[in-house]
């Protein structure tokens, strides 16, 4: 378990140290704010992400740019919002890479300025060029857009290909066993979950019956790769065993950028047996807790070598939580009292904030003060940010903003505004309030998140109303008109569609 030195926490500084601070950025996937026990749930315990809360900055107005992975993800590295590039929506796993390799990025900006860097878990935003060969050499790919070292997952864990890809190669691939995938056509005699139903140990609830690798049946037919195929209930222990084996390599002499993605709690919600049962949730829980476990092993590695004095550690999530989103798991009815949405309303997929907001802590160990900040802030700030903490260079022209000082607690003065996207559609936060523009479409998704999807103009106080059941629109008309001159400014859209 990762538990922090004691010691007397410094005012907040910059890099005054003989060596620019190395920084660790860890993503949760799907994580809500009400998982985290610090954020205030009482149903699921994470006492080493709580840690990270309790002795340095928890963001209570943090935001992912989007409601979904790729896009979230793409505005990290990139440090643009992702509805400036029509690629960046959920992608299947065979989308070539999505991110241009002739376009500044955050790992890029970090090996020019002296950072060893790695990328390690799930990846998400496309390998290739559109016609991948999985038995050969992949390029481009996360190597080719920053990373010195890269063992990731294509896309999610319920898309194939269900393998590993380390710098380009898949992990452990038979040759005389190559890997074909489809994502329109099955291959012939391949069982799906359709044909055969028997070889299940999780049940599809809506669209993930397509090829079943490990008993799970997942989105795209694939064939072939036998010995190369994960098994998921021991995925949290590779990818750790990755960023340990990797922490051996780090040449001290020079400081380090680990993007740290993890798979929890996307579906197929499938933890390691010893997790199974540690919450009274079912696999979801379950699978958080063993997020939290993933975060603790890390760290505690990274302090056992003696790396963790200049480091800084973020982390995050992509997007909102989601209960059912593809299979049958019964994260609705083992919910009880829990409310991953922290009493935010939506969730993944929705415009709503329950989509964006997320949870954000930022560590350094002696070197900030601990505390609570309600400064809004994106994750695609954190180019810029880091950028000018590590004398890093960025260019102009980026949507990442400099609010280094509030991301080191200087100042609770973070961004003035900011676009949520979900799946295409666009709404605006300026303050402390929301504008949500009309959109054609059903109210709820499979996951039943309210999709954010209104009739009218609405507007909302996050800061009276977080739960935005109160539209304002009527009673501040001034306010909704200057929202709207604010939103075409920055999109362009002279309304949401």
């Amino acid at each position: 378990m990762f538990i922090p030195l004691a010691g007397t926490v410094l005012a907040a500084c910059g890099n005054d140290g003989p060596q620019k601070p190395n920084i660790i950025l860890i993503v949760a996937d799907d994580l809500g704010l009400g998982d985290v026990s610090a954020y205030g749930s009482t149903t699921i315990s994470t006492p080493n992400i709580d840690s990270l809360a309790r002795n340095g900055i928890m963001f209570t107005n943090g935001y992912a740019t989007s409601a979904t992975s790729t896009p979230s993800r793409y505005a990290m590295f990139t440090g643009m919002y992702p509805w400036r590039n029509a690629d960046a929506r959920i992608l299947p796993g065979d989308a070539p890479l999505i991110i241009p390799e002739d376009i500044p990025t955050m790992p890029k900006m970090m090996q020019e300025s002296g950072y060893t860097t790695a990328a390690i878990g799930k990846w998400h935003l496309g390998m290739g060029n559109g016609n991948v060969d999985w038995n050969r050499q992949i390029t481009p790919s996360a190597n080719t857009v920053g990373f010195d070292y890269t063992c990731l997952i294509a896309a999610t864990n319920d898309r194939v290909p269900t393998v590993y890809v380390e710098n380009g190669l898949v992990e452990g691939l038979d040759p005389d066993d190559p890997i074909y995938v489809d994502y329109k056509k099955n291959f012939e005699g391949e069982p799906t979950a359709l044909t055969n139903p028997e070889m299940l140990k999780m049940n599809w609830s809506v669209g993930h019956n397509y090829s079943i690798v490990n008993g799970i049946p997942r989105i795209g037919y694939m064939k072939g790769g036998q010995k190369a195929r994960w098994v998921d209930e021991d995925m949290a222990d590779y990818f750790v065993a990755k960023v340990k084996a990797w922490a051996d390599t780090i040449d001290t002499g020079k400081p380090f950028f680990l993007y740290y993605g993890l798979h929890e709690p996307h579906v197929p919600r499938a933890p390691h047996q010893r997790f199974v049962g540690s919450t009274t949730l079912g696999p979801r829980g379950d699978a958080v807790a063993e997020a939290d476990w993933c975060v603790g092993e890390v760290l505690a590695y990274f302090e056992e070598k003696g790396l963790m004095d200049n480091t800084i550690v973020i982390f995050t999530s992509d997007n909102g939580p989601v209960l059912n989103d593809g299979y049958d798991d019964k994260a609705e009815e083992m919910l009880g009292n829990h409310d991953p949405r922290n009493g935010t309303r939506g969730g993944k997929y929705s415009l709503f904030d329950g989509g964006t907001h997320i949870p954000l802590i930022i560590y350094w160990k002696g070197k900030i003060t601990p505390m609570v900040s309600d400064a809004l802030v994106c994750q695609m700030d954190f180019f810029a940010s880091l950028g000018d903490l590590t004398g890093g260079n960025v260019p102009e022209g980026l949507d990442s903003q400099d609010i280094i000082g509030a991301f080191l607690g200087k100042t609770l003065q973070g961004r003035q505004n900011l676009i949520h996207e979900a799946e295409g559609r666009l709404a605006l936060r300026d303050g402390d309030y929301t504008m949500i523009p009309p959109y054609d479409g059903p109210e709820r998704n499979y996951s039943k998140n309210e999709l954010g999807n209104l009739p009218d103009y609405a507007l909302f106080n996050m800061k009276e109303d977080p739960s935005q059941m109160k539209d304002i629109a009527s009673r501040e008309p001034q306010k909704l008109e200057e929202m709207k001159e604010e939103f075409t400014r920055i999109t362009g859209r002279t309304i949401g569609k």
